[in-house]
Order: C-alpha cells, then sequence, then structure tokens
C-alpha cells in the first residue's frame, strides 16, 4: 500500500503545485516508485491527445509519467460541467468512483503517492467533490500550503480547517511558503505559536523568490499569442524586468536592468537599432531579454532588416497600446510549464538545499 499525502491550499497562487514539484523531486530520491494524481482537474488541457488537467500533463511531462496519464487526471472540468453535474447529466457517484478507481490503481504501482487538490479545500464543492470530501474518499491526511504571512495565514487556514474537520479529514501539517527571507524565522516562530494547541506541524516552505513568479519569453508570447521573432533559444529566458522605452535612446540604454522586456514602439527607429545593436556586445547580452514593438506604424525596411540580423528575440503587435501590454503583463501569474527548465532547476536545487523531506515523511508514516 502506498503512502499517500494529500497537498491542498488555503487560496490561489501559493505555491501548491511548485509543492507537489519539489515533493516528487524529493521523494523519488528516497522511493522507487512515486506517483502523482490530480483527482478533479479544473484545468484541461491536451498531452499525447488525452484531455487531463494541466498540472497532471506538467508533473507527466517532468517525471516521465506518460503511462499513467489517464490516471493521473482522472475528472477533468470542462466550461459548462457544473452545469451539466447540476442538472443530472453527469453523475456525481460517477466521477466519484472514477477517482477512487484512479487513485487505487496508482497505489498499487507506488511506493508513495501525491495527491494534489485544486486550490482552496472548498474548491469542487458544486459538483460534491470539494478537496476535503476527495481527501476523505481516499483516505489521505493533508498537507496544506499557505502563504507566508501571518494574520491572513492564520485566518486562512482556520476557515479552511473547518470543512476538513467537517469531512473528519486528518490535516497533519502546514506548509508556509513564500516566507520573505528576513522574516523567515520571527514568521515561522509567531505561526508555530498561533497554532500552539493544533494538531498539526508548522514546517517551513521556499523563501519567496521573485524568479518563479516572474514570465519567460515565451510565455508573454503565449499569453499575447503573439510569434517569438529572432533567437528562439531565448524563449525559456525568464523576465526579471518590463520596462518602456519613453526616454531618450541613451538613457534607455543606461538604465536597462537584468533580463529585461523593453517595451519600444514601432516608430522609435533609433531605439530598436540601438538595442539590436547592444543585444550583440556581451555586456548587454543578459540585460536585453527581448523586444515587444506595439504601434500601427509598420517598422521602417532598414530598421526592420537590422532587428533580423541581429537576431534579437521581438514580439510585434499593432492590437494594443504600451499601457495595455504594461498592464497585461505586470498583471499576469506565471504558471509553471515543463519547458520552464530555468525554473525547474531552481525548485529542484531549493528542495535539496531547504526542505527536510525526512521531517515530512515522518509526520506522514
Amino acid at each position: 500500500m502506498a503512502r499517500k499525502i494529500f497537498i491542498s491550499a488555503t487560496g490561489q497562487n501559493t505555491g501548491k503545485t511548485t509543492t507537489s514539484l519539489f515533493l516528487m523531486h524529493l521523494a523519488r530520491k528516497k522511493y522507487k516508485r512515486v506517483g502523482y494524481i490530480k483527482p478533479v482537474g479544473p484545468k484541461p488541457t491536451l498531452l499525447r491527445g488525452i484531455e487531463v488537467d494541466k498540472d497532471a500533463a506538467l508533473i507527466s511531462q517532468v517525471f516521465g509519467l506518460g503511462k499513467d496519464l489517464r490516471l493521473m487526471s482522472p475528472v477533468v472540468l470542462r466550461p459548462g460541467s457544473t452545469r451539466q453535474v447540476i442538472d443530472g447529466e453527469i453523475s456525481v457517484d460517477d466521477l466519484q468512483q472514477r477517482v477512487i478507481h484512479a487513485c487505487s490503481e496508482l497505489e498499487k504501482k507506488c511506493d508513495y503517492l501525491i495527491i494534489e487538490g485544486a486550490g482552496h479545500v472548498g474548491v469542487g464543492s458544486v459538483i460534491r467533490l470539494s478537496n476535503a470530501r476527495i481527501a476523505k474518499l481516499l483516505n489521505a491526511p493533508v498537507l496544506m500550503v499557505t502563504g507566508g504571512g501571518l494574520g491572513n495565514v492564520v485566518d486562512s487556514v482556520y476557515m479552511n480547517l473547518a470543512l476538513f474537520q467537517k469531512e473528519g479529514v486528518d490535516v497533519r501539517a502546514i506548509l508556509a511558503n513564500k516566507l520573505i527571507p528576513e522574516k523567515r524565522d520571527t514568521s515561522l516562530d509567531y505561526l508555530r505559536r498561533c497554532f500552539a494547541e493544533e494538531p498539526f506541524k508548522v514546517l517551513a516552505g521556499f523563501d519567496y523568490h521573485p524568479v518563479l513568479a516572474n514570465p519567460t519569453l515565451r510565455r508573454i508570447a503565449n499569453l499575447l499569442e503573439l510569434p517569438l521573432h529572432g533567437n528562439k533559444r531565448d524563449a525559456q529566458r525568464i523576465i526579471n524586468h518590463v520596462q518602456i522605452g519613453a526616454a531618450s535612446t541613451q538613457r534607455v540604454a543606461e538604465i536597462l536592468k537584468d533580463s529585461t522586456l523593453l517595451i519600444v514602439t514601432s516608430s522609435r527607429d533609433e531605439l530598436l537599432v540601438t538595442m539590436a545593436n547592444l543585444y550583440q556586445i556581451p555586456a548587454y547580452r543578459s540585460r536585453i531579454l527581448g523586444l515587444l514593438i506595439p504601434g500601427v506604424m509598420q517598422v521602417s525596411t532598414i530598421t526592420q532588416q537590422i532587428l533580423d540580423r541581429s537576431n534579437i528575440p521581438y514580439l510585434r503587435t499593432g492590437k494594443h497600446s504600451t499601457a495595455e501590454l504594461y498592464r497585461i503583463i505586470t498583471e499576469d501569474v506565471s504558471k509553471l510549464t515543463a519547458e520552464d527548465t530555468e525554473k525547474l532547476a531552481l525548485v529542484r536545487k531549493l528542495a535539496e538545499d531547504t526542505f527536510d523531506f525526512d521531517a515530512l515523511d515522518a509526520i506522514y508514516a
């Protein structure tokens, strides 16, 4: 029988999928057969012609679990699925049995099984498959991933805990994630004191690393539905800064920060040419990640030739203004994909350097 752990969260963007990734990485160092399942997936995608949840697809690709792909995502919700359940067109009992069957099959194959929930504890309640209900059906103890603050974390934990307790689910630990480095020890101390009378442990997750939240150039290209021109090898580079090329050409060059995506309107020929030339200089290559070129005016012929010959990565759009592009990019929450090799490597390194898997494993024995 496999050892199981159910990964839940107090809300969106706490790092639940990142937690699943690093636990998969660490568990595979200790256990021979490690599996994963996302019982209910609200984010459908196609992988090898099979419709699965995006998180299941990610884990499958990163860890080579293609043979169990169908079992890893037994219930995928499409637009309209919840209404079909309420209308009786989709059987709740059937959905539950699919989840139970998939988990049972994976347990036969695995020594350690990671079960990832969808969002906070109540997600899925509309189809009677909340995280709490699934954890109960699968008899899986819970690890609840939280943010790294204090008041909001405590409030959120207790709100989520109520539904787990209603279902009779065993919450054995919370994982305080995205901790502010300089406040890490203090935050953990206060959280442990706040939860001192609770039966669960308070564990330390990762410190906050902006790089894990920042998008790659490929992510922005997909977000804006634009083709990426120039050096495709830079598609997986992480964008650390987004700057607007509104100042003089010399000033823009002076204030470039590390791994910058620079927004330059199509009429700024001098600035476009300068960036294309600077991209050839090693000292600037780390600063200039690429260009995003809005504007209804065509880029001049000679400037276009220089851009193409320089091989500088760029995206071209006439649909959005500079302000709209800046807002879209800065408001986007970047999710990990299998192509984010730089981020995935960082997750593995952080896991090995900072997380005590044996301590977690002892709690879930």
